[in-house]
């Protein structure tokens, strides 16, 4: 019988800082019968909970669990080291917000790992829930340890703590998960206690016993959906690189494809999300109108893995704003997805939803908008209510020779247009995001950056014919991903991304004229150095990890806790010896031929399609985008047996 915590708990919360943000009682928290519950799960973002609480695939996820009869599912984050080092001394594990429940009490703990920095925060959580921290060594009464989100498209720094991965959309990945869980727990020999029943941990690779640990591993990896790192061998050559990734038991498929959902309308999630009483980074309703995206920007992993584009229709965005707005009381209300204003009915959309709550204090804000796709009439819809969100495009590249090489598809006129189309809607400031560290890059195209602001900034002054127009410019250090066109790119010392961001922001504030108006904002590329070790390294990375972990790393997202020099020094203790090291991971471009640690992990894009695309990018070579130009045959449509779903509907918005 599961117990809380929460009576050993309360009496060390006076002692920390925010202890608000540990006491769950959300409006819309659910608690289900644990006892009637066949498969509970607890689902974790591994961050603090004013990051977490916000993030909307984890609530998706706690909504269709809880939806569904004999399933649960309660949540859990990353515990600040002030009440973690507390919980320690007085022996309290980690646990659920909603019941206060040991995390080791669950059958699953789903983990949403949505940024390479957070790998500390996971071992950290499976230390203090009392989980040992290599899957070898979990036994029948530790819970599955899962991981999804962006991350997990290369999981393979994260192999040896992990039981199993999930790739792509999740909605329908965890009830699959699920179902199968409750199968394999009602037809094991023995039955109670966590997931456990009996330990097939040390069962050799010809030998899955029924009922086992392993015998549940194999029958998730069996779907072909479900990758199990443990059911896989690594081998390396002489060059230290990889040389094969094979299974090591009958039935496991040697290739292992991401989940696609489709017909977004038929899943209108989020219906009632969390609000929380503690402050947290989002306080808004956000309904996601597409998913996908097609505009082949050769950087963005999130383009390529979530592809094809799936809209949802503007009567069920509508539907769902409506739900969303009562459920919460929230008064702003984001529009998201990786290109909001692509949508086919963006501008219905937008006319419909300013209707539907003119003269209320509801407003509408475009998180992410491409140069090219804002228009007048978005930023009029936008301003209508008088309430003005700020602006943010990001050109990303400050030449039009690097927007080529990255396949932007915008020049210098597109954004000049949309700025103005801004500035004569009355907004006297925008936001630009670029990139620095890019394939091909020059110290010129990072100086050039300062000019196109500047542009921006008389652009402003002659349409407002003021003087108080301002431009932010914001600017971090380029990190390539895997199943990108730039997997194989080497990734740009970060003392020469520093010095180009440092010169780019001593030009502007050395220029009298626009000095004051353009302000820059730079991210240090250190930090970015070990997320590229991170996002592309292989399973011999994972020591690393645990290294840094060991040695008191946590919270390597957040600038003042992250040190560079633990990470550099853990990973040459670590990699030297292998003959491999963070340079080798991280500044070393790859070839043609090289296997990589995630090919055997598919989210549909074809291989030779991704090398072709990275030549393209060095001859800067542009790619269409399938909406509107023909199918690129990037391979993911044929290959996961998914098209493009995309309006227009002709359907409009009443204003109910």
């Amino acid at each position: 019988m599961s117990t809380s915590v929460y009576s050993r708990l309360e009496p060390l919360l006076p002692r920390v800082s925010r202890p608000v943000q540990y006491l769950g009682m959300e409006v819309n928290s659910q608690v289900k019968d644990w006892e009637s519950a066949d498969v509970r799960w607890c689902l974790m973002y591994p961050d603090a909970y004013t990051v977490g609480a916000s993030n909307q695939g984890l609530g998706i996820l706690y909504e269709i669990l809880n939806e569904r009869d004999g399933f649960l599912a309660e949540r859990t984050y990353s515990i600040w080291p002030d009440l973690s080092a507390l919980m320690r001394e007085n022996g309290i594990p980690q646990f659920s917000w909603e019941t206060c429940r040991p995390v080791r009490d669950f059958d699953i703990l789903g983990i949403s790992l949505s940024t390479e920095l957070g790998c500390t925060n996971v071992l950290e959580a499976l230390d203090l829930a009392g989980i040992p921290l290599h899957a070898k060594d979990r036994s029948e009464s530790d819970p599955l340890v899962i991981i999804g989100g962006h991350c997990a498209v290369n999981p393979e720094p994260m192999a040896d703590f992990v039981d199993a991965v999930v790739l792509g959309d999740g909605e329908e990945a965890v009830l699959e998960i699920s179902r199968i869980v409750r199968e394999w727990k009602q037809a094991s020999p023995i039955a109670d206690g966590g997931l456990g029943l009996v330990d097939g941990s040390d069962l050799s690779p010809e030998v899955t016993a029924p009922g086992s640990r392993v015998d549940l591993l194999v029958r998730l990896a069996a779907t072909g959906m479900v990758y199990v790192p443990s059911l896989y061998d690594v081998a390396y050559g002489d060059n230290r690189a990889i040389t094969s990734v094979t299974p090591n038991r009958e039935g496991v498929p040697s290739l292992v494809r991401k989940w696609t959902l489709t017909d977004l309308d038929a899943w209108p999630y989020p219906k009632k999300p969390l609000v929380p009483v503690a402050e947290t980074v989002h306080e808004r309703y956000s309904t996601e109108i597409f998913r996908g995206c097609l505009r082949g920007c050769r950087f963005c992993q999130a383009g390529f893995i979530t592809r094809p584009v799936r809209e949802r229709s503007i009567d069920s965005i509508g539907d769902m704003v409506e739900c969303g707005l009562k459920a919460t009381g929230y008064e702003e209300v984001g529009l998201l997805s990786l290109s909001t204003a692509d949508h086919s009915e963006i501008g219905p959309l937008m006319h419909g939803l300013t209707s539907r709550y003119a003269g209320t204090n509801v407003s509408l804000s475009l998180p992410s908008t491409r140069v090219d796709a804002f228009t007048i009439d978005i930023a009029e819809q936008l301003s209508r209510n008088g309430r003005r969100s700020g602006l943010t495009f990001a050109p990303e590249g400050g030449t039009e020779r690097m927007r080529r090489v990255i396949n932007k598809n915008v020049d210098e006129a597109d954004l000049l247009g949309t700025v103005e189309a801004a500035f004569t809607q009355g907004w006297r400031s925008v936001k630009l995001y670029f990139m620095c560290g890019l394939p091909t890059e020059t110290d010129g195209d990072v100086m050039a950056i300062g000019d196109l602001a500047r542009k921006v900034i008389d652009s402003g002054r002659r349409i407002s014919g003021r003087r108080d127009v301002t431009c932010t410019i914001s600017i971090g250090a380029f990190v390539p991903k895997a199943h990108t066109s730039f997997q194989w790119a080497e990734q740009c010392d970060p003392a020469v991304a520093n010095r180009r961001m440092r010169d780019l922001k001593q030009s502007v504030r050395e220029d009298r004229r626009y000095g004051r108006a353009i302000m820059v904002k730079w991210a240090d590329a250190l930090p970015g150095q070990v997320e590229g070790l991170l996002a592309r390294g292989d399973r011999r990375v994972g020591a690393v990890i645990e290294a840094v972990w060991r040695d008191g790393g946590l919270f390597d997202g957040w600038s003042e806790h992250f040190s560079f020099e633990r990470w550099e020094r853990c990973a040459r203790e670590v990699l030297e010896p292998m003959g491999v090291s963070l340079e080798w991971y991280t500044t070393r471009e790859r070839g043609r031929d090289e296997i990589l640690p995630w090919d055997h992990l598919s989210v549909g894009m074809d291989r030779d399609w991704l090398w072709d695309d990275w030549v393209d990018s060095q001859s800067e070579v542009s790619v269409g985008d399938c909406r509107w130009d023909g199918c690129m045959d990037c391979g993911v449509c044929p290959f996961l047996g998914v098209s493009i779903q995309i309006g227009p509907t002709g359907r409009t918005l009443s204003n109910v």
